[in-house]
């Protein structure tokens, strides 16, 4: 069944699921496709090119960086935790917060706060994770590449999708994300 009537000249017909090939199921279908890029490079080739040492390098638009500093600068992650979710990393390739100079934990720290004065007018949240996982053992998917997470938070973000599936949802794809957040810098 089509819904001719209601299809503008040089636009296909709307198909009923119904009558689309494959066994109905229970499960609804987030859609994710900037993650591919991760699965098919793969972990080892993820850590055989340090995305933060790449990422300077590329555009603002395809580093998703969000603002420059003299020794750091802020980027979105490309595998977020929710909509908005910033990391602060330095330019300089070190491992641990230790190695960071004087002058990059001050900037570290400007940044950050400048990210949740930002994140806050551009997405209204509630509240920020802030932390740094050092090294693989801690949980740092990069443990070569210092660097913080911003996450922002709301009162109504926590739902049963990251409990039962193991699964988050974004309402915003990082392009537009990415936007907002640079414009209000």
């Amino acid at each position: 069944m089509t819904d001719g009537d209601a299809t503008a000249p040089g636009i296909p017909d709307l198909v009923a699921a119904s009558e689309l090939p494959g066994v109905p199921d229970e499960f609804q279908r987030l859609w994710t496709p900037h993650r591919m890029a991760y699965i098919q490079a793969g972990a080892d080739a993820m850590r055989a090119a340090c995305p933060f040492c790449a990422a300077p390098e590329k555009s603002d638009e395809d580093g998703l960086i969000v603002h420059r500093g003299e020794t750091a600068y802020a980027l979105l992650n490309l595998f977020p935790y929710n909509s908005g979710h910033l990391l602060v990393c330095p330019y300089r390739h070190i491992a641990t917060y230790d190695q960071a100079t004087d002058e990059e934990v001050a900037e570290i720290g400007a940044i950050t706060q400048h990210a949740m004065t930002v994140l806050r007018g551009v997405s209204k949240c509630d509240g920020f994770n802030i932390g740094m996982n050092q090294g693989r053992v801690a949980g740092a998917g990069v443990d070569e590449h210092l660097h913080q997470h911003i996450v922002p938070r709301w009162e109504t973000d926590a739902n049963f999708f990251p409990i039962i599936a193991r699964t988050k949802a974004l309402p915003q794809l990082l392009g537009e994300v990415r936007q907002a957040i640079a414009d209000a810098w």
